[in-house]
């Protein structure tokens, strides 16, 4: 990665967590199956799951026990199966994460900038913050903004504002790093400048560039192309 200092065009910049900076699945499918069994429920496969991540456990646990994106388990098997989920991930949570490849070089590169860095994720605070710990990125992040800080979650902006406004920043100077159309829609909904990475939890769908509602202004294979696109999107913030 090209080290040279350079002057960034954003006075905040935000980052998802699963599927941006972490490889979760494992974890994830670990704690879905676990739940499956003790409700002799289909087991998911490690490639549905990963379809499913991105919208909160709430979410992926409703998609978990109906097997399909948008079904809505009944209320009685969601309080059954929430809970499962919940203690299964928290005994599993972070040992089988891991870095996507040149995650820890990128956060070194934006450390250098000076500014503001802030992982803004749906995940609930008690299952982030030990995750963030475990794989021992919290000293690059300056804050953390998780799924039950803010009323409602990504693709709402309120998350992106909600970090905008503890660190007095402009949101049409702010970035988001994300993975998947959820972060697109938060950023454009918040007016901050989206960049995606090509690698995520898009729900096996390809992320677009270019200028619509639901396309990102940038797509990244890796962090280590940061400093390129950072220099070229500073003539068009």
């Amino acid at each position: 990665m090209a080290m040279e200092m350079i002057t960034t065009p954003f006075d905040l910049i935000a980052i998802d967590l699963d599927g941006t900076l972490v490889d979760s699945v494992e974890d994830l499918h670990f704690a879905v199956t676990k739940m499956q069994q003790k409700m002799d429920r289909k087991i998911s496969t490690k490639t549905e799951v990963r379809n499913w991540v991105g919208s909160g456990i709430e979410r992926l646990v409703h998609r978990a026990l109906t097997n399909s994106m948008d079904g809505d388990a009944i209320a009685t098997l969601f309080d059954m199966g929430m809970p499962l989920f919940e203690e299964a991930y928290a005994q599993c949570n972070g040992s089988y994460s891991g870095l996507f490849p040149g995650v820890v070089e990128g956060l070194q590169w934006l450390a250098r900038l000076d500014t503001p860095m802030v992982v803004v994720t749906n995940k609930a605070r008690r299952f982030a913050e030990p995750l963030i710990k475990a794989l021992q990125i919290d000293g690059y992040i300056d804050c953390l903004v998780a799924g039950d800080d803010v009323a409602e979650k990504k693709p709402h902006p309120a998350a992106l504002l909600e970090a905008a406004r503890r660190y007095m920043a402009v949101p049409a100077h702010s970035v988001l790093i994300g993975d998947s159309i959820s972060d697109i829609k938060a950023a454009r909904a918040a007016r901050f400048t989206s960049i995606s990475v090509s690698y995520g939890y898009n729900h096996g769908v390809p992320i677009n560039v270019g200028a619509g509602q639901l396309s990102s202004d940038a797509v990244i294979d890796s962090f280590d192309e940061l400093p390129k696109v950072f220099q070229r999107l500073a003539f068009s913030v």
